[in-house]
């Protein structure tokens, strides 16, 4: 998975407006056979199937059954529509400033 620039800064803020839950947890599920359900939280502490990294002073962790399928998606963020999924076959919809969390 990858963040642009303007997902890291607002999850930094979400993460600093709730010092108790600093860990943001993301993690994807099917709705049904053609829609996925993208999930972001905020955590107290890395679970032990988490699969995390710390990026830019920001502890972001994918449960391990989201890890493969978050491959080649990119979490946006944009006033006033708030985080965005994208795969990677959409270069267009995407933001400078990618950062991977592989």
């Amino acid at each position: 998975m990858r963040l642009t620039r303007s997902a890291l800064e607002r999850l930094k803020v979400l993460a600093l407006e709730h010092p108790e839950d600093p860990i943001v947890r993301v993690q994807v599920k099917d709705l049904d056979e053609q829609r996925l359900s993208f999930n972001i939280t905020l955590e107290d502490r890395v679970q032990p199937n988490d699969e995390a990294q710390v990026v830019d002073g920001l502890t972001v962790a994918i449960p391990a059954a989201s890890a493969a399928r978050m491959e080649g998606i990119t979490m946006d963020f944009q006033e006033p529509d708030g985080f965005k999924f994208h795969h990677s076959d959409q270069p267009h919809d995407l933001r400078l400033g990618l950062i991977n969390l592989n």
